[in-house]
């Protein structure tokens, strides 16, 4: 090591402030090199120093999903319910939800996110997020914990599911 900064020396003048500058250099390197490092193990990634666009700053309370496509949506689940099919009715609620917050914030709505990082998200407004989380609470439930859901499972998650599209839950 002492040889290759010996090297690097001779290839400057013998001005105090050439090797003042290469020391800073040097300095600057290693500190970049630190952050790049604590950076790796605080993200969990080698992220680049870009800024990400800003997310959508349009009010939420404003928007509801129109009232026709949702009764049709309960239409269907209602018409699994009725065969029985109580996980697949509820399951089919959660796909229509995520639906709707991916059609009010698609910045949000990633295929890679769970109904659970979705139920977290500060995005969406606190009554919503607690309506959309109650749901997807009976999926995990029934189709990751291989527990029964049953019919008064179902009313709750239709009521939630009713309340989170219609009944105005994306107000602040």
């Amino acid at each position: 090591m002492a040889r290759f900064f010996g090297w690097l020396l001779s290839l400057l003048p013998e001005g105090p402030f050439a090797r003042a500058l290469l020391w800073g250099v040097i300095a600057l390197a290693a500190a970049v090199l630190c952050w790049a490092v604590y950076r790796r193990l605080t993200t969990g990634g080698w992220r680049l120093w870009i800024r990400r666009p800003a997310l959508a700053t349009e009010p939420i309370d404003e928007w509801r999903p129109d009232a026709a496509p949702v009764r049709a949506w309960l239409d269907e689940a209602d018409a699994l319910a009725r065969q029985g099919r109580f996980a697949e009715a509820i399951h089919s609620l959660l796909l229509r939800s995520v639906d709707d917050i991916a059609a009010r914030r698609p910045q949000l709505a990633k295929p890679s996110l769970t109904g659970r990082e979705l139920a977290s998200s500060e995005l969406l407004p606190p009554s919503a997020r607690g309506l959309f989380a109650g749901i997807a609470r009976l999926v995990e439930r029934s189709l990751f914990g291989g527990r029964p859901v049953h019919e008064g499972d179902w009313l709750e998650a239709r009521q939630a599911y009713s309340q989170f599209a219609l009944a105005g839950a994306w107000r602040l």
